[in-house]
């Protein structure tokens, strides 16, 4: 006998409740209008059997399908190698498993990616979409709202393409640049530098915003724009000694840029903290704590973003999400954690 001849059917299922097929059809998928003791004795008949629903044929009747895409914006050799990504997918696929939901891993490194996306968000496979570290000429918002699936979105919207309505889960990154910075002038530091993410993701632009909130006359010379890697952190901090080599502290825009900072400051000979105090963000606990000295970083909880992205999307278990009704935006709070290095 094959193993699909074997495997029990709602039939049997039925059968052995005592209950009309139609019946079984109904509790197994959730559907309302049925007698608790019916409900109890499908139930002990399905656990019996060991039945496991066909997933295509409960699409048809339920109109859900008990999955999420999750779309970075970004392409697999940075998103495999940044553990902000790991942290914000632990949290995603928690809140998902909670659910009973699988998370669909989608990617994007070029127009290609963007058009397959678009296409199979558009199919129907998904029950909604989470879609985070987009850049701000990105055209995926506008290929998720073309394919009329229910977002939320990881960042500030700062797009142009029918995000301004957009569900959004953040971070208080313009507040904890400012905690960051006045920090470091707390600590007698007077020449302090900047380097900054991408300029085209909105959480870049704003802990720029942040740090000149608190340093409005700074040197332009002052700021170096990076792009939240380890290498970028070295090249603008190597740029920012030859233009500036009085600077006595840096303000890193993620943790990952403090640790190639770091390095290039070991390498020029220059002591950290009390040549150049450093500070970080994100608190990447992997990258903080490991750093030489150990990392002053700004906190904001990663993890908990990925949740709250998927519950916005998804709601309580047992109850629908937010993402299709009224717009929201949901701004974590920062904290400033104090180690070595300032």
């Amino acid at each position: 006998m094959t193993e699909t001849a074997s495997r029990p059917t709602l039939e049997a299922v039925a059968a052995l409740a005592g209950v009309s097929r139609a019946t079984a059809s109904r509790v197994v998928n959730g559907g309302d209008g049925v007698r608790e003791p019916l409900v109890e004795r499908v139930r002990q008949a399905v656990e019996e059997l060991g039945y496991v629903p066909n997933q295509a044929a409960r699409s048809l009747v339920t109109r859900r399908h008990d999955a999420i895409a999750v779309v970075i914006a970004e392409p697999e050799t940075r998103v495999f190698a940044d553990p902000f990504f790991a942290l914000q997918l632990r949290g995603i696929s928690k809140e998902l498993t909670a659910h009973d939901s699988q998370l669909v891993l989608l990617l994007t490194e070029g127009r290609d990616d963007h058009t397959r996306v678009g296409r199979y968000l558009a199919g129907g496979h998904v029950d909604g979409a989470l879609v985070f570290s987009l850049h701000l000429d990105d055209p995926l918002p506008g290929l998720v709202q073309r394919a009329g699936v229910p977002t939320v979105f990881g960042g500030r919207p700062g797009w142009s393409d029918g995000t301004r309505d957009a569900v959004y889960v953040d971070s208080d990154n313009r507040g904890g640049a400012r905690e960051a910075v006045r920090h470091l002038v707390a600590l007698g530091r007077t020449r302090i530098a900047h380097i900054t993410g991408p300029l085209d993701q909105t959480s870049a632009a704003d802990r720029l915003d942040g740090f000149r909130d608190v340093m409005p006359a700074a040197d332009p010379g002052l700021i170096a724009e990076s792009d939240f890697t380890p290498a970028g952190g070295e090249r603008a901090m190597r740029e920012l000694l030859d233009r500036c080599p009085d600077l006595d502290a840096v303000f890193a825009a993620n943790d990952l840029t403090a640790s190639g900072a770091l390095r290039v400051l070991r390498e020029r000979g220059r002591r950290v903290p009390e040549d150049v105090a450093v500070v970080g963000f994100d608190d990447m606990l992997p990258v903080a704590e490991q750093t030489d000295p150990p990392l002053t970083t700004v906190r904001q909880d990663i993890e908990e973003m990925g949740r709250l992205m998927a519950r916005l999307l998804l709601g309580p278990p047992g109850e629908g999400g937010s993402a299709g009704g009224a717009s929201a935006g949901v701004v974590l709070p920062t904290t400033l954690v104090r180690r070595a290095s300032a």
